[in-house]
């Protein structure tokens, strides 16, 4: 018996259209964290303000084993991401130790105000998700800081002014900011738009089970709920920022369990991205070891001690009652 094709074009056209919406809601989401927060970090470079912020850091970059003048590099990627990073990296004289080292710290806490956000909106409360990410940065690179045997040095910045410390004009970095602005809003709306369409597809078509099947087997080694297996695979390869709108309308949209989402953002929170921002590191020379490894294995690490506390939690809490019922 032949099955008429034509039941499936008007649920392909419901689809596309409710992923068009989905995703255009989402973009604008994005967009009112997205041009504000970067606008403001242009400020701060511009008018030389970030540059008087390394003082913050200095005092713990020996208990990171590196040189004082690597807070200002981890104090840029706090603020605008991997690419202020590897900018600055690749004018800063540092050894390879050391540029291993602010790899890991910054591919675990870049961007993070602006990621804290997105996770707020999804799940967790943006301080704690901010304060986790930037504690575990710290206790990451101590770690592997102690595995390499590096040796804090006398790291100089001898090409700190090529950075860009001098404010210059303030006309062609406004115009600077506009394309760099631009150029990532069309590269957002390009990933968001047809993700969104093909989600919405795959809930109709009931593609979203098999794809969560077929993740499942990672999900479940790095600790996660299957449940979160679409979540975890958009943060992954998209990342926080770029896969925020998938993330954010997912969470409202589905009711996830508190602990599973919990969970879920503490892993993501120290490894996402997984694939655009390890590789900007590699023209610099830096070990792929390094910039995927050390993100994996702390976020595997993070959801099983989660674990752990919350059965343990649950059985002292259940001691207790049991306890009280017996002494009434």
């Amino acid at each position: 018996m032949r099955i008429s094709p034509e039941p499936f074009l008007p649920r392909i056209q419901v689809g596309i259209k409710s992923g068009i919406k989905k995703g255009w809601s989402g973009l604008i989401w994005l967009l009112k964290i997205l041009v504000p927060i970067s606008f403001l970090t242009a400020l701060l470079v511009h008018f030389g303000v970030i540059y008087q912020l390394d003082f913050l850091l200095t005092p713990v970059m020996n208990w990171l084993s590196l040189p004082a003048s690597a807070a200002l590099v981890l104090v840029i990627g706090l603020f605008t991401g991997i690419y202020g990073t590897v900018a600055a990296l690749s004018v800063m004289a540092f050894s390879m130790d050391h540029m291993i080292l602010m790899a890991v710290f910054t591919l675990i806490s870049h961007n993070l105000i602006q990621e804290s956000i997105v996770q707020g909106n999804s799940g967790i409360n943006p301080f704690v998700a901010a304060l986790f990410r930037l504690i575990m940065a710290f206790v990451v690179t101590f770690v592997c800081a102690k595995i390499m045997g590096v040796i804090p040095g006398q790291g100089t910045a001898a090409a700190l002014d090529s950075l860009g410390k001098s404010s210059g004009d303030f006309i062609p970095m406004l115009e600077n900011w506009g394309k760099g602005t631009g150029k990532l809003v069309l590269q957002v709306f390009c990933i968001i738009m047809p993700l969104m369409v093909l989600l919405e597809l795959a809930k109709i078509f009931n593609i979203i089970q098999v794809v969560t099947k077929i993740c499942s087997p990672v999900v479940a080694f790095l600790g996660l709920d299957r449940s979160c297996g679409m979540l975890w695979l958009t943060a992954a390869v998209f990342g926080l920022a770029y896969g925020s709108a998938v993330i954010v309308e997912e969470t409202r949209a589905n009711p996830y369990d508190k602990e599973a989402l919990t969970k879920l953002h503490l892993s993501i929170g120290v490894n996402h991205a997984m694939i655009e921002d390890p590789v900007l590191f590699l023209p610099l020379g830096i070990p792929p070891f390094w910039l995927w490894i050390p993100r994996l294995i702390a976020a595997v690490a993070v959801t099983y001690l989660f674990s752990a506390f919350s059965f343990a939690r649950r059985l002292y809490a259940k001691r207790a009652c049991h306890k009280k019922i017996r002494n009434h």
